[in-house]
């Protein structure tokens, strides 16, 4: 029986599991995602009425913490779906949001459009590419997408290879606790999830997706006409890795890939 504060049905759990990513609309509200625009776009350095402003395919912008980010992080559809697929009490609310990629139209090479998964722990390592990650997500909960402009498909939207985390998982079963590097992750190009279908995470602002923290994903260059102002925060867990509490989703997902009991 779904609990009356549920934001997900049974289905879309499953989904998350099987595909590792579920979609929600209206997380938060479109004049939230206006009033964080607002302050991204007086940090890019740009002008939303001049285009000639509009001269660097992306702009990173680091991590907010001002009001419009805490509410679009922290409204009760998501905290009870992080409920739901990291486990209740396992996660810790977030309190901003970043990194944000801004991406604007251009015919120039972003130059980071390659296919990757994010790291969550060994950030003390100077070279990124030493970053790590294990078979348990350590330091990461689930990766987050939130969509604070509207994005369609020419819109630069990330690209999602859906079920990756299953092979990603497997790759990382007999490497335990110390994990393997991104250097040595994506040594292959993830030529390993290379069959996987692939969908984009397109939707009005306001969408969230929420995702497994193995999800393998990419950017894209942007050939539409408005930028894309997008926020790729972890959701960071509590603890870490309990046996003795009944599997999240998210474990569920890395135990079916792995072929172990759930």
């Amino acid at each position: 029986m779904p609990h009356p504060h549920d934001a997900l049905s049974e289905a879309q759990i499953s989904a998350f599991i099987a595909d590792g990513f579920v979609r929600i609309d209206n997380a938060f509200s479109a004049e939230t995602a206006a009033a964080a625009r607002d302050i991204l776009w007086r940090d890019t350095g740009c002008h939303p009425n001049d285009r000639a402003t509009w001269t660097r395919p992306v702009v990173r912008l680091g991590g907010y913490h001002d009001a419009p980010f805490r509410e679009a992080a922290n409204t009760p559809v998501l905290h009870a779906a992080f409920d739901q697929l990291a486990g209740e009490g396992r996660w810790l609310p977030p309190q901003g949001l970043g990194t944000f990629p801004v991406r604007f139209p251009s015919d120039e090479d972003p130059g980071d459009a390659g296919w990757h998964v994010d790291v969550s722990f060994g950030f003390d390592d100077p070279d990124f590419m030493a970053w790590r990650v294990n078979v348990k997500s350590s330091g990461r909960a689930l990766l987050m997408l939130f969509l604070f402009s509207d994005v369609g498909p020419n819109d630069a939207p990330t690209r999602i290879r859906i079920g990756s985390h299953m092979v990603i998982a497997r790759q990382l079963l007999p490497h335990g606790e110390a994990g393997l590097t991104l250097r040595q992750l994506s040594a292959d190009g993830f030529a390993s999830t290379a069959d996987c279908e692939e969908t984009l995470a397109t939707g009005p602002a306001g969408t969230v997706y929420l995702c497994h923290p193995f999800l393998v994903h990419a950017a894209q260059p942007h050939r539409g006409t408005e930028p894309r102002f997008m926020a790729q925060p972890p959701l960071v867990p509590r603890g870490e890795f309990d046996p003795a509490q009944p599997p999240s989703p998210v474990q569920i997902a890395i135990r079916q890939a792995c072929g172990l009991d759930i």
